[in-house]
């Protein structure tokens, strides 16, 4: 029986033997934003494009007819297909890949499989996801016992990819110095120094890394950062949250993290949420439940265990009952992205734009870029806001003013400007993230640099107008007022 009604309008589908309109606003046809809609946030949520979107929907009406059909019989293959087409992509086995709602659940997956010891450190850095800074305080402040200490690394930007590396293992090493009760004997197994002995594995260190930070939202080096945990004898964990989609020619077989997580709803163009974590078949006896822990689950106790192990695939299959469309629709993500002309393709425009519009922004707030030389920038540019500039904490803000400043910043450009990037406070400064995809052209930036002015303007007119003292400093490039 045919399912009624569910026909694909024009934009919902497409032709793959024709070309695809050109990047731009003509790509606007393709997704299910408002008109007048100006989006330089998709980087936060992702866009789901029209075609994907009603793939999804005809999946949802097949499980709808004969649920027991799909989840028994059909759903299985498609999420091995799905499996397959990111281990392709990021350069993996498809048995090292499975899925799971959202990289914050992915990490936490990760973290909380660890057997911890007294003395094991679990390192996080200034500017980690808020999420993942919390899971790793949680770790450190439960009261069950035993539980890792929490060192964190400090990033101030700009910085340049040589100076990160620098302060990252110039900060392992310190910490090793610094926790000398500690002795850091269980190493990751392509680590120096590793035994299969677990009578002589002691204390370990577990680092997570950003591959491209949130906020700012910088490229990282990590892939040296994950050599230099591999010759330091660290457990890496790199939360890849924007990285597919967005960086182009990963090779994880390559780089050989220890464990490796990314979203596919932010850049990829599936539904939201869907994350993929990677975890390489060396280490896959770490990670010994799903969260929540599953039907796949196998107990070291039993026969199975000496076949199967963890059972790492077959545990994260099923952990209770979701809509999983967003997994199995991942082929038809990669399909349009493809029809668009591939991965280097749409990360070409989307680079090039994150540049061009991040140096057109600075231009009109009378600004500048975190990152002026473009090593840190793939598709997401950072922009200093016009407001004032803080030598000291707590200077020019409360926490409750920078809540407020949020807030106002967040409901006047959605609500007044029809806009949106996100915005943060770091080094003392007012900074915008903006991404830029292919449905995007320079004129965004020229809009939203005019809804940031206007709604600075009123920030430092009412907001701020006490704390406006000569003294302050403010950013002094000459705007470009006329825009």
């Amino acid at each position: 029986m045919p399912i009624p009604n569910l026909i694909p309008s024009q934009w919902e589908t497409y032709d793959p033997s024709q070309k695809p309109p050109p990047f731009g606003h003509a790509m606007k046809r393709y997704m299910p934003l408002d008109e007048d809609y100006v989006n330089l946030n998709p980087g936060s949520w992702g866009t789901l494009p029209l075609p994907v979107l009603f793939a999804v929907t005809r999946y949802a009406y097949e499980i709808e007819r004969i649920p027991d059909k799909l989840h028994w019989v059909t759903f299985q293959p498609l999420l091995n297909k799905a499996r397959s087409a990111i281990a392709k992509l990021i350069g993996a086995d498809t048995d090292e890949v499975v899925f799971a709602p959202n990289a914050t659940h992915a990490l936490n997956t990760v973290l909380r499989n660890f057997e911890w010891r007294e003395g094991d450190l679990l390192i996080g850095a200034s500017t980690l996801y808020g999420a993942i800074t919390n899971t790793i305080r949680y770790l450190a402040d439960r009261s069950e016992q035993p539980r890792p200490e929490a060192p964190v690394i400090e990033y101030n930007f700009p910085l340049t990819h040589a100076q990160i590396l620098d302060i990252f293992r110039t900060k392992l090493r310190e910490f090793k110095r610094q926790y000398v009760q500690s002795q850091f004997t269980d190493v990751p197994p392509l680590s120096p120094g590793y035994t299969s002995d677990s009578t002589k594995r002691k204390n370990k260190m577990v680092v997570i890394i950003d591959s491209i930070s949130a906020t700012p939202g910088v490229l990282m080096p990590w892939r040296e950062m994950v050599r230099v945990c591999r010759e330091e004898g660290v457990w890496s964990v790199v939360d890849a949250a924007h990285s597919i989609g967005q960086e182009s020619g990963l090779n994880l077989g390559e780089i050989k993290p220890d464990f490796w997580i990314t979203d596919c709803h932010k850049w990829l163009y599936a539904k939201r949420g869907c994350a993929v974590l990677y975890v390489p078949r060396r280490n896959q006896n770490v990670i010994k439940s799903s969260i929540p822990t599953g039907h796949g689950y196998v107990s070291p106790r039993s026969a199975k265990y000496g076949e199967l192990g963890t059972n790492f695939v077959g545990q994260h299959t099923w952990t209770g009952t979701a809509d999983q469309t967003a997994y199995i629709t991942i082929p038809d993500a990669l399909a349009f992205r493809e029809w668009l002309g591939g991965e280097k393709v749409i990360n070409d425009y989307c680079h090039k734009l994150a540049l061009d519009g991040g140096r057109r922004l600075a231009q009109i707030l009378g600004t500048r870029l975190m990152d002026e030389t473009g090593e840190l920038t793939l598709n997401m540019t950072n922009v200093m806001l016009p407001l004032p500039i803080e030598s000291t904490p707590g200077e020019v803000y409360s926490s409750e003013q920078i809540d407020d400043i949020n807030v106002y910043l967040r409901d006047t450009l959605l609500h007044e400007w029809k806009t949106y990037t996100s915005h943060y406070v770091h080094a003392g400064a007012w900074w915008c993230r903006c991404s830029a995809q292919v449905f995007n052209e320079l004129s965004d930036f020229d809009y939203l640099g005019k809804a940031l002015n206007a709604v600075c303007a009123d920030i430092r007119d009412s907001m701020l107008l006490e704390k406006t003292s000569p003294n302050l400093i403010f950013p002094s490039y000459p705007a470009l007022a006329h825009l």
